[in-house]
């Protein structure tokens, strides 16, 4: 199984990198809204995405782990809100999200590393604040 994640990791990232999302300036045109094409290429990711996993959820398929396929849902709440202004915010400063700075380096693109050590740093910072105060799960809803 490992290796079948592994092949399917490295075909992600020449994907990531064939639409050039490894590229701060295509990451930092779209956050400028001059790039639609990358809205585009996540709205069409999403569109096949969510009604695949909701087939499979609604006909009970088990996970190569052996588990039933079962999606997550939570309310909005303040965490969230934070977390995704963080992450935000670190996108438009690096131009990177996690995926695409593990292509970086991957492509020859030197601002890669850091950005890698800034999400790996951020891990173990929220780890950190979760065992001092722990982190309670977002209440479910049917």
């Amino acid at each position: 199984m490992n290796r079948v994640a592994a092949l399917l990791g490295v075909a992600f990232g020449f994907g990531l990198g064939a639409a050039r999302l490894n590229d701060y300036d295509v990451i930092h045109d779209m956050l400028l809204l001059r790039e639609p094409e990358v809205f585009l290429l996540m709205a069409s990711a999403m569109a096949v995405a969510l009604p695949v996993l909701w087939l499979l959820e609604r006909g009970a398929w088990h996970t190569p782990g052996g588990g039933l396929m079962r999606l997550s849902r939570s309310n909005i709440e303040r965490k969230h809100i934070f977390g995704s202004a963080v992450f935000g915010g670190g996108w438009a400063i690096t131009g990177a999200c996690p995926g695409t700075a593990l292509a970086m380096p991957a492509a020859g693109v030197a601002l890669g590393l850091p950005v890698i050590a800034g999400v790996l740093a951020g891990q173990i910072l929220r780890e950190s604040i979760a065992k001092v105060r722990p982190i309670a799960p977002g209440r479910r809803r049917a």
